[in-house]
């Protein structure tokens, strides 16, 4: 029994097509065809002479002139300088032998200054054209064709030098500012996209901070209120029943902010639903009496002249002083708190205190601070310092924990307020 040969792997080449030549392949091919045409041009300006006068030399220097200078462009994209230097010796041997200096018999050089200009600075195409006009120009004065004319021979060999290096100049500058407009335009595209994604994660990071501040703040008075309602109900029915109340609008208002705060992750067409107002420093009195529900006297006073906040930094007022409240209402043992608005010509000084009491609050207290290092704010290690510290940063401010020097705790934010006169 015999076992048929396994088939051949498929080719990757379509059928019917080749794989196109390489960049060198046309590069040879582009060389091969130029050197037999500027040949076919430089030879036969060999035999122009003057209106009037004969060859002043025989043909065949020329022709092997003319050869050795086109077999040398061959050259012109691995040597540059030295593919000039063969043919200038090669026109300036021609223009001593008494030929007349032509576009023609030029051909081959001007085609090598133009692979020099565009594969060199300027400054280096610069001055082998230089040179080359020069010994040309003096080549031309002391052993030319008779009778030619002064000026032919010095705008001639300007004039075909400086052309081609001018046109390989201007097409390496085009060459250099496209090639820059393309990596400026992928620079952006990067830097583009990177900046996206950078507003994403410091969005996300707002938001979680957002919900520690709502979910915290409102979580902790709704428990100190079940608590109380637990303990009252049965000796003061009264009072139970008036906790309650308080701990309905407690999460009344826990759920408002909660859908003020996630409302940014709306599914798309749900844009026109018109979301709950951003908290400020104009809700503080609200703020304040809010805690009093848990059993915290919170005072807030004031000093200097009160300045409009931009949305961005009276939000950021806002959450420090509820999490810092917060803060004092888990930790604290005092039943009080102060704070303080201090408004100066550049910044506003927030300041959350809780003085010591009998018991030891200002260990307590201080229990707080830990937040930010996961162990006060909560035992598994909370945020609620490193929230208030990222707070203060994003809007240019900064923030300071620590004991008050007469006992207790405090919170002080520095934020940066607009100037008056570029409002």
């Amino acid at each position: 029994m015999t076992t048929a040969p396994p088939n051949p792997p498929p080719s990757t080449t379509p059928l019917g097509s080749a794989p196109g030549p390489g960049p060198h392949t046309v590069r040879r091919a582009a060389d091969a065809a130029l050197v037999p045409a500027l040949f076919a041009c430089s030879f036969p300006g060999s035999l122009l002479t003057l209106p009037g006068q004969g060859p002043g030399a025989p043909w065949w220097p020329g022709m092997l002139l003319a050869a050795a200078s086109c077999l040398a462009l061959l050259g012109r994209h691995t040597r540059p300088r030295t593919t000039v230097a063969v043919t200038l010796v090669c026109a300036i041997a021609a223009c001593a032998l008494g030929y007349l200096l032509t576009a023609l018999l030029l051909a081959p050089t001007m085609v090598a200054l133009y692979s020099l200009a565009m594969r060199t600075n300027r400054g280096t195409a610069n001055s082998f054209t230089l040179a080359g006009v020069v010994a040309l120009v003096v080549t031309g004065l002391v052993s030319g064709p008779d009778g030619e004319p002064l000026v032919l021979k010095l705008l001639g060999p300007t004039a075909w030098l400086l052309l081609p290096t001018s046109l390989g100049t201007v097409t390496r500058l085009r060459g250099a500012y496209l090639e820059a407009v393309r990596a400026r335009a992928e620079h952006a595209e990067r830097t583009r996209d990177e900046e996206a994604r950078r507003r994403v994660t410091e969005e996300r990071m707002r938001i979680a901070r957002d919900l520690h501040d709502v979910v915290a703040h409102h979580l902790v008075l709704a428990n100190l209120q079940a608590t109380a309602v637990g303990r009252f109900v049965r000796t003061r029915p009264d009072e139970a029943e008036r906790l309650l109340a308080e701990l309905s609008g407690t999460t009344t208002s826990a759920v408002r902010e909660l859908k003020a705060t996630v409302g940014l992750l709306r599914a798309e067409g749900e844009e026109d639903k018109v979301p709950d107002p951003t908290p400020g420093l104009a809700r503080l009195p609200e703020l304040a009496a809010s805690f009093a529900h848990a059993g915290l006297k919170v005072t807030v006073t004031g000093e200097g002249e009160p300045r409009p906040l931009p949305a961005g930094a009276d939000l950021t007022a806002y959450r420090i002083v509820q999490e810092a409240l917060t803060n004092v209402t888990k930790h604290a043992p005092t039943r009080t708190a102060d704070v303080h608005l201090a408004y100066t010509s550049k910044r506003l000084r927030l300041t959350i205190s809780n003085d010591s009491d009998s018991s030891g609050s200002g260990s307590g207290s201080g229990s707080s601070s830990g937040s930010g290092s996961g162990s006060g704010d909560t035992p598994r290690g909370g945020y609620g310092l490193l929230g208030m510290r990222e707070r203060a940063h994003s809007v240019g401010g900064r923030l300071s924990v620590g004991p008050r020097p007469d006992g207790g705790f405090e919170v002080v934010a520095d934020l940066p307020l607009p100037d008056p006169h570029k409002i």
